[in-house]
C-alpha cells in the first residue's frame, strides 16, 4: 500500500506537468526576419521586415520594399504585447502603420496596413533571424560643408527639389538628412557621412541612394546615384 501511494503522488505530479502547454512559459516574440506582402488591389507588394530586441521592453527594426527601392528603412514605434505587434514608418507621407497578430506558434504575423485613408491586409512569415547591420561610422566634415544646401535633381522628365542638411556632432562624426520638397517633404536620414581628401560621400541605404561630390567655388558639385541610374546634382547654399 505504501508503494501504491508513492506512485500515485508521482503520477499526479506528472499529470499536472503534462497538463501545462509547452509554450506557456515562453512569451511569443516577433524577433526575426519576416517576408511577405501587403495585399494591394490587383497585386502583392512584397516586403521584408527585421525585428530585434533592444534592451528591456524596447525594439529596433527595419523594412525593405524592393519594388520601391526602399532598403533597411528604420522602423519607429515598435510595440509587442502578447501576440499583438505594431510598428510605423516615420516621415513617410500618410504615416504608414502595421498592426498585426502573431499566430499561436509565432510563425506568421498578419493584420492591417494603413497609410492615409488606405487600409490593406498584410501577412508575413518568419524566415530566420533578424539581420540588422550596423551603419559604417561617419567622419567629421570641414566647417565649410556644414549647414543647409539646396539642389535640383532632373529625373525622368521631372525636376525634384532637394534640401540637404549637414552638421558635425559634439560626440564626433557628422550627421545629415535630405528632404525631397516635391515628394511630400519627407526627411530621409543620411546613414553615413564621410569626407576623404576633400570629397564628400553621403549614404542613404533606406532609399538605395548615395551622393558623391566636392566643394568647388562655394558649391557642392557631384553625382546622385540611385538604383542603376546616376545623375549630376549640384547643391548651393540655401537662402536664409
Amino acid at each position: 500500500m505504501k508503494n501504491d501511494r508513492t506512485w500515485t503522488r508521482i503520477f499526479l505530479i506528472g499529470a499536472a506537468l503534462m497538463g501545462a502547454p509547452s509554450w506557456a512559459a515562453t512569451a511569443l516574440s516577433p524577433a526575426g526576419h519576416w517576408k511577405g506582402a501587403i495585399q494591394v488591389p490587383g497585386q502583392e507588394l512584397q516586403v521584408e521586415v527585421d525585428l530585434a530586441p533592444k534592451g528591456a521592453n524596447a525594439w529596433t527594426g527595419t523594412i525593405t520594399i524592393p519594388v520601391q527601392n526602399l532598403r533597411a528603412f528604420p522602423l519607429a514605434s515598435i510595440e509587442a504585447q502578447g501576440n499583438a505587434v505594431s510598428f510605423a514608418m516615420k516621415g513617410i507621407p500618410g504615416d504608414p502603420v502595421f498592426k498585426g497578430q502573431l499566430s499561436a506558434e509565432g510563425a506568421t504575423l498578419s493584420g492591417e496596413f494603413t497609410q492615409g485613408e488606405a487600409k490593406l491586409p498584410f501577412q508575413l512569415k518568419r524566415t530566420g533571424e533578424a539581420t540588422i547591420a550596423a551603419a559604417p561610422p561617419s567622419t567629421p566634415i570641414a566647417k565649410e560643408l556644414e549647414g543647409s544646401w539646396e539642389g535640383s535633381l532632373a529625373a525622368g522628365g521631372t525636376t525634384l527639389r532637394l534640401k540637404l542638411k549637414l552638421a558635425n556632432r559634439p560626440e564626433g562624426g557628422a550627421t545629415g538628412s535630405v528632404v525631397s520638397v516635391d515628394q511630400g517633404g519627407v526627411e530621409i536620414a543620411i546613414t553615413t557621412v564621410t569626407e576623404t581628401a576633400s570629397r564628400l560621400k553621403l549614404e542613404l541605404p533606406s532609399i538605395g541612394a548615395s551622393y558623391s561630390g566636392e566643394l568647388k567655388e562655394g558649391r557642392l558639385v557631384g553625382d546622385w546615384t540611385q538604383g542603376p541610374g546616376t545623375m549630376a546634382l549640384v547643391f548651393t547654399r540655401a537662402k536664409p
